[in-house]
Order: C-alpha cells, then sequence, then structure tokens
C-alpha cells in the first residue's frame, strides 16, 4: 500500500512537470528563420516580403513533421521499455 501511495504521488509530479515544461516552451517559443541562402536571395530580391515569409513557414512547417515521428517513435519504444 505504501509503495502504491509513492508511485501514484511520483507520477503525478512528473505529469506536472512535463505539462509545465510543455507550457513554458510554447509560451517563449521564438521564430526560427529556415530558408535556404538561394531562396532568400530570390524572394527578397523581388521585394515580396510577404511571400518570403510564407515560404519561411512552409519550410519551418515541413521540417516539423519528422521531428514529431521521431518522438512518436521514441514514445513508443519509452513505453514498450516501461512495460
Amino acid at each position: 500500500m505504501f509503495n502504491k501511495t509513492i508511485s501514484l504521488k511520483i507520477r503525478k509530479r512528473s505529469i506536472v512537470n512535463v505539462l509545465l515544461i510543455s507550457i513554458l516552451f510554447s509560451a517563449f517559443s521564438l521564430t526560427a528563420n529556415a530558408q535556404c541562402a538561394m531562396c532568400r536571395a530570390a524572394l527578397t530580391s523581388e521585394g515580396n516580403k510577404t511571400k518570403a515569409e510564407a515560404v519561411n513557414d512552409g519550410i519551418v512547417y515541413l521540417m516539423v513533421i519528422p521531428y514529431l515521428l521521431v518522438g512518436g517513435i521514441g514514445y513508443a519504444i519509452y513505453r514498450m521499455k516501461k512495460k
């Protein structure tokens, strides 16, 4: 009985810590400029800043997908090892 209550307290504390860290990172996120040199030169030479920002956002969104996949696979492996 004593070990179960300690285990539940530790699990609740770790969930709270993960949530707080997630909120902290999302609140203080910085913008990333992810254009390659050639894309930046081609888009800024035209003077169309809106198009350059759209291309930059597209590159950042494309970069997110592999990180989410690797994170999901890592989490699945962690859960399998935990059992």
